[in-house]
């Protein structure tokens, strides 16, 4: 009986393996006929590249597509948000895949023939807009992605909800937007979403090449408004004021000594930055008051509350000591939750990549202290968050631009293994038993 067990468990696992395979063999014939099609689609955003909240030529042309191929779609969503969904043939969870559409405020200075020309208002200033992160990337191989799941459709032992996501990057001033608020607009529900996967494309990881990071992968970060107030006099007689200039510098120094003080630093990193700083309007006037604005950025949740009272009590202490007064409002007007890969989800797909890009190519990657709004559905369901080559290969990681500037460049060659990944986290997690 123990032998025909053992038989019959045999004969299940490699029936099993040979359907995995088969499915990944499909995945990668249909990526492969996509993939031109997805570089095109990649090519026009960047050419024609929206800010947060203001996606609205890019929403149209995500909506049209999912509509054009039989998909759900919903719009509107946290402004100009659009959500596709796709019930599968067999009954299963339901998977969401995410992509973010908003750029940046930067004026492109890329060489390519698709480099963007547009201009726009921002903060009440005419700026040059860019996909200087990517975004247009990850739109581009969502879209792809559904195209494919659609064809796989009547296989399919589940239900992918698509979010095309707007304002990443942050709403305009007096606006909310992003993934916070696709979540209070009901995002993840209806219906209810078991786990979610994203990619953010990397300039300075080269193509072909996925990294990632269980746990605490990219930092939360916490905006501040520092208000510094003292007592004015002329410059000739600084004995009679209060200095909040003098007392600024104070606090800008003590407050580094939470990072190498007060933080484990062999666990995780942190980061306390002041990045303006505005007092006075004459060369020999003390003012009245400083303000100083600045962000913070940390890898856990503890250390993240540990962060915010220490500067609370650094500030108000510091000014304190020299007869001043200070305020500190933290967060001032945005916060991100840590980008917390799950880990038991994390361990359970691993397999999943190492097996559509070749387990030499997916790689453990040190936490960033960049931050990522994706992190507001983690705090919902279980979610992992993973890194995508986009740079030339053989190029060098330390020279090659970085996001957010004028010369981003990524490699388009990248964009198939996105969607043969996505495509596959989906299938596999799909086929799991115990979820």
């Amino acid at each position: 009986m123990r032998k025909l067990f053992l038989s019959s468990f045999l004969v299940i696992s490699l029936t099993s393996f040979a359907q995995n395979d088969a499915r990944r063999a499909k995945v990668a014939s249909a990526a492969g006929q996509l993939e031109q099609k997805v570089i095109a689609w990649r090519r026009d955003f960047h050419e024609h590249p929206e800010l947060g909240n203001n996606e609205i030529r890019t929403a149209d042309i995500i909506a049209k597509h999912l509509k054009s191929l039989g998909i759900e779609v919903k719009t509107g969503v946290a402004k100009t948000g659009v959500i596709g969904i796709l019930k599968g043939g067999k009954p299963g969870p339901v998977v969401a895949l995410r992509a973010d559409m908003d750029g940046l405020p930067v004026i492109e200075r890329t060489p390519v023939p698709f480099a963007s020309k547009v201009k726009a208002t921002y903060n009440g200033q005419e700026v040059g807009v860019m996909h200087a992160c990517g975004h247009d990337t990850h739109v581009a191989i969502l879209m792809g992605v559904a195209r494919l799941l659609l064809s796989m459709k009547n296989d399919l032992k589940g239900t992918v909800k698509f979010i095309f996501q707007p304002a990443e990057e942050g709403a305009p001033a007096g606006e909310t937007g992003g993934a916070e608020r696709m979540i209070k607009e009901g995002a993840l529900e209806n219906p209810t979403v078991n786990v979610i996967f994203g990619l953010h494309i990397n300039s300075q990881t080269e193509v072909g090449k996925i990294t990632y990071r269980p746990g605490g992968t990219m930092a939360s970060v916490n905006d501040m408004k520092i208000t510094v107030k003292g007592r004015s006099a002329h410059g000739a007689y600084p004995w009679s004021s209060i200095d909040p200039i003098v007392v600024s510098a104070q606090i800008i120094n003590n407050l580094q000594s939470i990072v190498s003080r007060n933080l484990n630093v062999t666990e995780n990193a942190g980061v306390v930055t002041i990045g303006t700083i505005h007092g006075g309007n004459r060369s020999n006037i003390i003012p009245e008051q400083v303000e100083m604005m600045g962000t913070v950025r940390t890898l856990s949740a503890a250390d993240e509350k540990m962060f915010v009272e220490r500067i609370k009590q650094v500030v108000t202490k510091t000014a304190e000591s020299a007869g001043a007064t200070a305020e500190v409002l933290i967060p001032y007007s945005n916060h991100y939750p840590v980008t917390f890969n799950n880990i038991a989800l994390t361990e359970k797909m691993l397999p999943s990549l190492q097996k559509t890009a070749g387990t030499e190519n997916v790689q453990l990657k040190a936490a960033v202290t960049g931050a990522e709004d994706f992190s507001f559905f983690q705090e919902k369901v279980p979610g992992l968050f993973f890194f995508l080559g986009g740079m030339p290969k053989g190029a060098n990681p330390l020279t090659a631009p970085s996001h957010h500037t004028p010369d981003f460049f990524i490699d388009d060659s990248g964009l198939l293994l996105g969607v043969k990944a996505l495509a596959n986290l989906t299938l596999d997690y799909m086929e799991m038993p115990a979820r």
